[in-house]
């Protein structure tokens, strides 16, 4: 319990360090490298709910961990989701009130730790994370947060993973998961994944030339340094 608390707070500390306005502004959807990247994370999330979830959106149950602003939250209530069958859980106060403002009252928000949590075991059709566990760099707490995501998951569904596959050398708070992590951290799941998003600091540069040039660059695979998965839950253990 210790380590996990330890954990929990170092994590708060690292966000804190990543609220800066220079941080903001890079990150402003008027900036074309992040619409770009945005709108590109939408098409190919989409792609794969058509594939893997090929059904009416609004009946399933959707978990999102680690919801911050609740951005995530806004993008499936328009792909189709129903308020009502949404939930986030957000660590960091601020977030969690923004959250709160932002999204509808018929969607369940809860504020605190997400692996202790108290959510019923099968309970969603899909468990979401964006960005969350490459903030997270001790193991076992990795470990244990997967292990309480997988719970929540119904034989049928799956995890929804978005997030970075390689280390960023100046940001020492963020720590890359790459495939082979992801494996073992959900060892029962039946996993495909995609590369997606153009290196961000390529992206800003070339973006600054002409947007379509991130269109360009991101046709090279080496160049994309997030994974988008999905680790399905099997109907028979």
């Amino acid at each position: 319990m210790r380590n996990q608390v330890s954990e929990v707070e170092a994590t708060r500390e690292r966000y804190a360090r990543r609220a800066t306005a220079e941080v903001d502004l890079r990150y402003r959807m008027l900036n074309p490298s992040v619409w770009q990247s945005v709108h590109e994370r939408q098409r190919a999330t989409l792609r794969l709910f058509a594939s893997v979830m090929p059904t009416d959106l609004s009946q399933l149950r959707l978990l999102d961990v680690g919801c911050g602003s609740g951005g995530n939250l806004l993008e499936l209530l328009r792909f189709g989701f129903d308020a009502g069958n949404l939930t986030g859980i957000e660590l960091l106060d601020e977030r969690y009130q923004a959250a709160r403002r932002a999204l509808p009252n018929a969607l369940d928000l809860i504020h605190g730790d997400a692996s202790e949590a108290v959510l019923p075991d099968a309970g969603f059709d899909i468990v979401f994370q964006s960005t969350v566990f490459s903030s997270l760099l001790d193991d076992a707490f990795q470990r244990r947060l997967a292990d309480t995501m997988w719970r929540w998951v119904r034989p049928g569904g799956g995890v929804l993973w978005y997030d970075f596959a390689v280390n960023n050398p100046r940001n020492p708070d963020v720590r890359g998961v790459p495939l082979a992590r992801v494996r073992a951290l959900f060892p029962g799941g039946q996993l495909r994944a995609q590369r997606v998003t153009l290196a961000p600091p390529l992206a800003r540069i070339v973006s600054r030339i002409h947007p379509s040039l991130y269109t360009a660059f991101n046709l090279v695979p080496a160049l994309r340094t997030h994974v988008l998965a999905w680790i399905a839950k099997p109907l028979t253990p």
